[in-house]
């Protein structure tokens, strides 16, 4: 007997396939604050310096020489103590991060790190990912804010005109300065992890939403992709 067989659909899973990427989301998630605690690091590192006491709940200012009310001398000695291989490497990790984190990617969503960390430090974070189970994430430092106190002569692996080819389904992200980046992309979902310094801070449109932590994040993105 000769029996006629079709590929698709009959001998592979090809239209499930096609449905799973389809459905695969683009990911952007801040460094800084996001996935690590790093401002109640410097918190501390601004005690140790200068005896800047200053609570990590009064950290109303993204602008960190503005919140522990520093010099332009002893913000530049705070940025670089903060960002030593020994000190970067010590930073907690935000709980629930890398479970949700791995879950995405799992799920095949591809996730990117967008850090405004410049790339004198991409090694050691990326030693910080590996350490926390998150060395399948994508992670690009980007000349976000063109601070050039930040750590002098500082250099980056992506510039402006490259991330605004990028194109994002959800973003998670702490900082009110960084929403500006977000225009280009009217559909984007935003995460807007609750610190401190963006408590008192407008969103720019409804696709904005609050989340207090990443169990939240998760419920908040998993209920979008189900709509």
């Amino acid at each position: 007997m000769k029996i006629y067989v079709d590929y698709d659909d009959c001998i592979c899973e090809t239209a499930r396939a096609f449905t799973e990427i389809a459905a695969a989301m683009k990911i952007y998630v801040d460094y800084d604050d996001c996935i690590c605690e790093t401002a109640r690091a410097f918190t501390e590192i601004a005690d140790k310096l200068f005896g800047k006491k200053v609570p990590y709940e009064m950290v109303k200012h993204f602008n960190l020489q503005k919140s522990f009310e520093l010099t332009d001398e002893e913000y530049d000695v705070l940025m670089v103590e903060g960002h030593l291989p020994e000190v970067l490497l010590s930073y907690e990790e935000t709980p629930g991060a890398s479970e949700v984190l791995n879950e995405w990617i799992d799920q095949g969503h591809e996730v990117s790190i967008i850090t405004g960390r410049p790339i004198s430090v991409y090694e050691t974070s990326r030693i910080w990912l590996d350490e926390h189970g998150l060395s399948r994430l994508k992670m690009f430092c980007l000349n976000k804010y063109g601070r050039d106190t930040f750590i002098k002569n500082s250099k980056f692996n992506m510039e402006m005109d490259e991330y605004y080819k990028l194109k994002f389904d959800f973003a998670i992200e702490d900082s009110p300065m960084a929403f500006k980046f977000f225009d280009h992309l009217p559909d984007l979902n935003v995460m807007v992890f609750d610190r401190p310094w963006n408590q008192k801070c407008d969103f720019p449109n409804s696709n904005y939403q609050r989340c207090f932590d990443w169990e939240e994040i998760r419920k908040r993105v998993g209920d979008s992709l189900k709509a």
